[in-house]
């Protein structure tokens, strides 16, 4: 077996992808990644990187083309670092994405079973009910896009398919103020500078909530960015100012204040009305988060009653579609503005046997646990990192007889079903909902039962 160089060309067949929608093809024996090549193509390929474990090429020239090759029309695709499917149909799309649940289930968690169809998306651009628009440029010539992959790097994006149109207009409309009024953008390697973010959520009948996230006050020029944002905008129910003095890649952290309006967007999701604060998580995919829900609560209840405990419940979206079907639902949270809205939710809806907890996962399911509780069935909704395997314990420790899990991300999804196998509960079955069209993400919903 020959050692690759970089800059080596070589022929190659596309055998697989990887988890990001990279072609895999193998040469001299090694697995190399190729940006942008479909599944049946075959490429002349050169090396651009040769590490320990793995190998990038670069597609030089697309000999043999796949019919699910589509071109990409968005300008910038491929910089961004958004969106990483649009090079191919939208069937591809979804089949890459079953196989990537797949292989995540069976090579990480051990796990005998598979995804046999995933439930896809009507809309595939302008699906987003939540655009985070990073600030770029600089005061002079301020620019709104995404950070190019691996970067600090803005890159520019005027039209953006997954976002909607309000949250594009809140993006401009800041930017044209910063430069009326010399407003520099934040830096993240230096902390210099003001705006770092444009976060704006859309309700189902099209009204808008934006935040603009600082890392200082606006002084003097606050009620101007007001009077831009509502003209640029006239849907906004509510401006809110996020002052985020943090030094990662945070989004909002720190302090809010509401400039004008309501900080919280109203939206109906399941039939259910809901308030949702800035902090608060809420699934970007309005349509697609119905048919998710609705999976998860026939796998958790397929008989109505009980007792059904829910980690990481947000502003309490699947508990109260779960309380529609069990004795009673308790919903645990850590971010307090999301514990408010969902009280808040359960009570506008006149949902009486659901109750919620401010508390971290891992502690409410061990508090629990040590009390003695023993629910019929417990629904974790965690965020990207998966859970803890203190929680993933403490849950095991209340004996349910079942476990819904909904994660978006099946690479942690896979290695939490691990632990929770070797702790008594088998997985049974597992649905895929393509959430995020367009981009390497998926939706899974697996359930667990125990023994």
């Amino acid at each position: 077996m020959e050692t690759l160089r970089k800059n080596d060309i070589f022929e190659a067949d596309i055998t697989g992808f990887t988890s990001e929608a990279l072609g895999v093809c193998r040469i001299d024996g090694r697995a190399v990644f190729v940006r942008g090549a479909l599944l049946g193509e075959r490429w002349r390929v050169r090396i651009v990187k040769v590490g320990k474990s793995v190998c990038y090429g670069r597609g030089e020239e697309l000999l043999v083309p796949s019919p699910e090759r589509t071109e990409p029309v968005c300008p910038v695709y491929g910089r961004c670092g958004g969106c990483a499917s649009q090079h191919m149909s939208y069937a591809c799309e979804l089949e890459f994405k079953r196989q990537k649940v797949n292989d995540a289930l069976r090579r990480i968690g051990g796990a005998d079973i598979e995804v046999d169809a995933i439930i896809g998306s009507e809309l595939t651009e302008r699906y987003r009910n939540k655009a985070i628009f990073a600030i770029g440029g600089s005061a002079n010539e301020p620019a709104y896009g995404f950070f190019r992959a691996g970067s600090h790097e803005v890159v520019p994006v005027h039209h953006c398919l997954l976002q909607s149109e309000s949250a594009e207009r809140c993006a401009q409309a800041v930017c044209l103020w910063m430069r009326e009024h010399r407003v520099e953008p934040y830096d993240t390697c230096t902390g210099a500078g003001a705006i770092r973010h444009v976060f704006t959520r859309t309700s189902r009948d099209g009204d808008a909530v934006c935040c603009v996230v600082s890392a200082r006050g606006l002084g003097k020029h606050t009620a101007s960015l007001i009077d831009a944002l509502r003209r640029a905008c006239p849907e906004l129910t509510g401006i809110v100012l996020n002052i985020n003095r943090t030094h990662g890649n945070t989004v909002l952290a720190g302090e809010f204040y509401t400039l004008w309006g309501e900080s919280e967007l109203r939206d109906t999701l399941c039939g259910n009305e809901f308030r949702i604060a800035p902090q608060a998580f809420y699934q970007v995919n309005r349509d697609q988060a119905e048919r998710l829900y609705e999976r998860a609560v026939e796998l958790a209840l397929p008989e109505p009653g009980g007792t059904v405990f829910e980690l990481y419940c947000g502003a309490g979206t699947i508990s109260l579609s779960l309380a529609r079907r069990a004795g009673r639902v308790i919903g645990a949270e850590i971010v307090p503005e999301a514990v408010e809205n969902a009280r808040a939710n359960a009570k506008a809806n006149g949902v009486t046997n659901v109750e919620f907890i401010c508390s971290d996962a891992g502690d409410a399911a061990a508090h629990f646990a040590a009390s003695g509780a023993h629910p019929d069935v417990v629904v974790v909704d965690p965020p990207r990192k998966g859970m803890s395997a203190e929680a993933i314990g403490a849950v095991a420790a209340m004996a349910p007889q079942r476990i819904v899990y909904v994660s978006c991300d099946c690479a942690t999804l896979a290695r939490d079903i691990k632990l929770f196998s070797a702790k008594g509960y088998t997985p049974q079955t597992a649905t895929a909902v393509d959430m995020f069209p367009r981009t390497a993400h998926v939706e899974t919903v697996v359930l667990l039962s125990k023994g």
